[in-house]
């Protein structure tokens, strides 16, 4: 099966200088390179405009597959080789023959700039990243810091810079009050309103900047298109609202969000140039380097990052992408690291590293670790996927509202718990430490403290988890790395403790034979360590990245293979309990076209089952103008099939509907086109001789009875892939992964049957899963009913509080006004006791 393009058209001199492939066989000369460049401009942008711009959350699943559009690899490969080609023929005859030796080195300079060209955009989007980054930090720092008081020397420092190298007590930070119900009713202002400051933004200029945004970048980098999300508004308000969110204390983070943001600067940067601009393959590769360099920055792991991006975000991860991929990561985070934004030397807070080795009976509590790891990930996805359903249902008209209310709740809730009241990042900070170097935060390695502290952080974790549930998802810049990595950090310090506490209790112990006397056996940070590792791989199914992410936070080798045991466990457990994390999860959820590579499928059904038999397709001959105006503005497909006659159905060729509307558009700019204009689509067999000339606009033979006619021919893919029938459906779906067309036509002997695209196979696969896990219709009312129950009680409470409020509002304004009333009838008294009193002093 295999795929070319050979587009002619005979309306003008002009439209007859569209892409072909046979154009560059038959040779461009300098100045026909120009309008063929410029006619893959417009047709690019009326493709940009036609496909899929946006994506209704309202919208129910069936109606996401008919609306949303893809990209056809095939036809960009096609387009891309096409530019090359034309690159080399002006480079060749406007450098060389023009002008001689001093024109060869102008074209060695060209040649080497363009090959260069790459790592250029490369080097610069990596700055970009590495800046925008260390910009996050800061900022985020202060403001988790300003809601507990400020610096007395320099407003703009955060707790840390402004304390810097003091002992013991600072004096220069200060709380906003000595009282402690002002410092806590502040702790909660802020936090609403710095939710309310992100949730506007983001509703006002950038409703793509709300979420974490890799979800839909894995469908972007596998060829959905989603026209704004990676856009200039949408780089500038999640930079300015991730720190909001962070700050407002919601159970967010900005690991996720910052390979969205990473992205979009690569998109927007990268589109700067032409070699990019135009060329969807290459873009693809830009958004894999970026998000490499995106989670590199996030975790101060550029390895990690690169991994990351082969084994969650890319379908398609050649090896020249990994080394670029490679370089975004090395440059950004290298940026990051020259900018220090913690003065620390540490890319990230909670960055450690521990100097004594694990002994072989901790693999049981690493095992207890990696099922706490699974278990959470499948709880927190099944119960945040219902919180999600009900949040489409009735919260869309209230995100702001809902943002405010969650981060109210969350700063009421976790003032009262030490480590629920500090950063997530600071908080991991303090748990994975050792316990020797004076790092004793509130008297977390005191043994005298071990059941309190044991008591706050299991309170830690199931409140942490249950905000995690309820906060994702929510219309303001939010990931999920972090406070699931919180939680894990939290249990996973808990088990230390109890371990701790265990071999303290019983040290001559079999079980604990091979510590050694007078030496400090369990360190418990190294717990909450691999309880982060297990929370993070189980959210989101993946394994190797999170290895090499903790191994490059820790640098320590020794620690690798309890990491690698953990991480093993919670995948086992997770694969167990469900298909695929929460991204995957939020894909099938929001109903985007994406074909996992990893997944593998088992249907038993020809393709025929599956395919579009309703099919409008183009007659070779004997179709008008206005037949195809009037097909074009009733239909919404992508493009025609070319068949030799409506009987017969033999396929000649295919036409997209971008070009079929281009090459329309170019002959009514040439000149006036009548209805009755006879259309032809008639595939070349023959390379055209000369593309400026090849076939005249208007026949003169025709011409002379008023009657025009015009040749689509160079716009028609004469060799579309075609399958047979009773191909299995499987073997197609690797077609769709592996080529990555955007439609297959099923042809049996020659004759069209129908057309196959992933939506199509993608909308069997869904009804055959629902048929599979089949929910009866008393289930599906149950779960509505007690959805609308919810929503009914909130209503309520809304209600009842307005009422409250607005009661109160009425005895106020009523007191206000009675003692205005006795102020102005007392006033004439006093003036008058005033005045005899002065007059008789």
């Amino acid at each position: 099966m295999t795929s070319s393009h050979q587009r002619q058209s005979s309306v003008s001199p002009q439209l007859s200088n569209v892409v072909s492939t046979h154009s560059a066989d038959s040779g461009l000369s300098p100045a026909d390179t120009r309008p063929v460049q410029h006619h893959i401009e417009e047709i690019e942008v009326i493709r940009r405009y036609e496909d899929f711009t946006t994506i209704g959350f309202t919208l129910p699943l069936a109606n996401h597959l008919l609306l949303t559009s893809y990209l056809d690899w095939v036809q960009d490969a096609s387009r891309a080789q096409l530019q090359r080609m034309i690159v080399n023929k002006k480079t060749e005859d406007g450098f060389v023959i023009t002008g001689g030796r001093a024109a060869l080195w102008r074209r060695k300079l060209w040649d080497t700039y363009d090959a260069g060209q790459a790592w250029i955009v490369i080097t610069i989007i990596g700055i970009a990243i590495g800046l925008n980054a260390s910009f996050l930090n800061i900022v985020t720092e202060w403001l988790s810091d300003i809601k507990r008081g400020h610096c007395t020397t320099a407003f703009y420092l955060n707790e840390n810079f402004c304390c810097w190298g003091a002992e013991g007590t600072c004096e220069e930070w200060k709380p906003w009050s000595m009282i402690w119900l002002v410092n806590y009713i502040l702790y909660v202002i802020f936090s609403i309103l710095f939710a309310i400051t992100s949730a506007v933004l983001v509703k006002s200029f950038a409703p793509y900047a709300a979420g974490s945004g890799i979800s839909e970048i894995k469908c972007i980098i596998a060829g959905f298109v989603m026209k704004g999300f990676l856009g200039w508004w949408t780089l500038f308000i999640k930079s300015i609202g991730l720190p909001l969110a962070i700050a407002s204390g919601l159970s967010v983070g900005k690991e996720g969000p910052s390979v969205h943001y990473a992205v979009c600067a690569g998109n927007v940067l990268s589109r700067l140039f032409d070699k990019y601009r135009m060329n969807a393959s290459k873009m693809r590769e830009i958004m894999s380097a970026c998000a490499a360099a995106g989670v590199g920055v996030a975790f101060g792991s550029p390895i990690g990052g690169v991994i990351f991006s082969l084994e969650e975000m890319s379908s398609n991860f050649p090896l020249k992408t990994m080394w670029r991929s490679y370089f975004c990561a090395l440059v950004a985070t290298a940026v990051l690291a020259a900018m220090n934004p913690f003065r620390t030397g540490q890319l990230v807070m909670f960055q450690v590293s521990y100097d004594r080795d694990w002994h072989f009976f901790e693999v049981v509590f690493f095992i207890i670790i990696g099922i706490f790891g699974g278990l959470y990930g499948e709880f927190v996805i099944k119960w945040n996927l219902r919180v999600q359903a009900f949040r489409k249902r009735f919260l869309t008209h209230h995100a702001i509202t809902e943002a405010a209310f969650l981060a109210g709740l969350t700063a009421i809730i976790c003032y009262f718990n030490t480590f629920l009241r500090i950063d997530m990042t600071e908080s991991m900070e303090i748990l994975f430490r050792e316990c020797e170097g004076g790092h004793d935060y509130h008297g977390l390695c005191r043994p005298v403290n071990r059941w309190s502290m044991i008591l706050s952080l299991t309170m830690a974790t199931i409140i942490r988890i249950c905000l995690v549930i309820i906060s994702y998802g929510c219309k303001v810049p939010a990931g999920i790395f972090v406070p699931s990595m919180a939680v894990g950090a939290s249990f996973g310090r808990t088990i230390g403790i109890l371990v701790q506490a265990l071999h303290e209790a019983s040290p001559n112990s079999h079980f604990f034979a091979s510590c050694k006397p007078d030496i400090s056996c369990i360190t418990p940070g190294t717990y909450a360590f691999l309880g982060a590792a297990a929370a993070l791989s189980g959210i989101m199914h993946i394994t190797v990245s999170v290895v090499v992410i903790m191994f490059e936070l820790t640098g320590a080798l020794t620690y690798i293979l309890p990491t690698m045991i953990v991480v093993g466990v919670t995948k086992a457990v997770s694969e167990r309990l469900g298909k695929g994390g929460i991204a995957d999860r939020m894909i099938w959820f929001n109903g985007f076209p994406f074909l996992d590579n990893k997944e593998e499928h088992s249907f038993g059904v020809p393709v025929s089952q599956v395919m579009n038999g309703e099919l409008t397709v183009l007659p070779v001959s004997g179709t008008t103008m206005e037949d195809i105006e009037e097909i074009l503005k009733t239909t919404s497909f992508r493009g025609f099939p070319i068949v030799h006659d409506c009987s017969s159905q033999l396929i000649l060729g295919y036409i997209n509907r971008s070009e079929l509307k281009y090459g329309i558009e170019r002959a009514k700019r040439e000149r006036t086109i009548p209805p009755t204009t006879q259309c032809s689509f008639m595939p070349s067999s023959q390379p055209a001789e000369d593309p400026v000339s090849a076939t005249s606009a208007v026949s003169a033979s025709l011409c002379a009875r008023g009657v025009f006619s015009i040749d689509f021919a160079r716009f028609i893919d004469p060799t579309p892939l075609t399958v047979h029938p009773r191909l299995p459906l499987e073997t197609v779906m690797e077609i769709f992964k592996k080529v990555e067309p955007r439609v297959v036509l099923v042809e049996h002997h020659g004759a069209l049957c129908g057309i196959v695209t992933r939506k199509d196979v993608l909308k069997f696969q869904f009804r055959l899963e629902n048929r599979e896990n089949a929910r009866s219709e008393d289930d599906i009312a149950s779960d509505r009913c007690r959805e609308e129950k919810l929503w009914g009680l909130i209503v309520q409470c809304v209600a009842w509080l307005n009422a409250k409020l607005s009661i109160q509002r009425r005895v106020t304004l009523r007191s206000g006004s009675e003692n205005s009333d006795r102020v102005e009838s007392e006033l004439p008294v006093r003036f008058e006791v005033e005045l005899d009193n002065r007059r008789f002093g």
